[in-house]
């Protein structure tokens, strides 16, 4: 699938984007039907119910049910856990702030905010090192939605320069790994107007 791409400023809470997802929150898949999609959990269990049969080996949600269960915990890990102790602190500091009004909350960066993220995210670096070295993939034996949500915050954390990927060697490989895959190459390409990424960024080997 190639999605269009549109930015949704969601502190401008605009009413039109509030009627497609009464959350107000993105991303929101749009089909071609109108059928709105809300959460990336959401769209991951709606892709896999609508294109996951045609995938066979490929299948980015596993088939038994232990093997979902444990995607399922992993992708609520970092799609809430990571996001509200990590990415939504850095992201929402040094990047939104940036485009906000004052009235929206935008204005200088709150460093304690910053600082807790940093702290945070070292923790889960070492629980992301504990899960591979015991498994080839996040979740399991082969990739899936578990990887795609972890890689996607840690993405978000590397443009800012604020992963510490010495903390742990396991983590930074998996890492590797996965953004040296073709389909991670538009999210390495993409940019913040105005604020250039990390230096190794979208570099493959660091």
């Amino acid at each position: 699938m190639e999605p269009a791409l549109v930015e949704e400023r969601v502190w401008d809470r605009r009413e039109s984007f509030l009627l497609i997802n009464p959350a107000g929150t993105t991303p929101v898949l749009v089909e071609e039907t109108g059928l709105a999609i809300p959460g990336a959990g959401i769209i991951a269990e709606y892709l896999d119910e609508t294109r996951g049969l045609g995938l066979t080996g490929r299948r980015l949600l596993p088939e038994t049910t232990a093997q979902r269960v444990e995607v399922r915990r992993l992708l609520d890990w970092f799609l809430v856990k990571f996001d509200a102790e990590v990415t939504g602190y850095l992201v929402t500091e040094k990047i939104s702030k940036r485009f906000m009004t004052s009235a929206n909350g935008g204005g200088p960066p709150d460093m304690n905010a910053i600082r807790a993220a940093r702290a945070n995210v070292r923790y889960h670096m070492k629980y992301i090192g504990y899960l591979m070295s015991r498994r080839k993939w996040i979740a399991g034996d082969h990739l899936t939605y578990a990887d795609l949500a972890a890689a996607a915050h840690l993405s978000c954390v590397d443009y800012l320069g604020d992963v510490p990927w010495d903390e742990d060697e396991t983590a930074r490989d998996w890492y590797a790994r996965l953004k040296s895959r073709p389909s991670f190459r538009m999210l390495l390409a993409d940019r913040v107007p105005g604020m250039a990424p990390a230096d190794h960024y979208a570099d493959l080997d660091f």
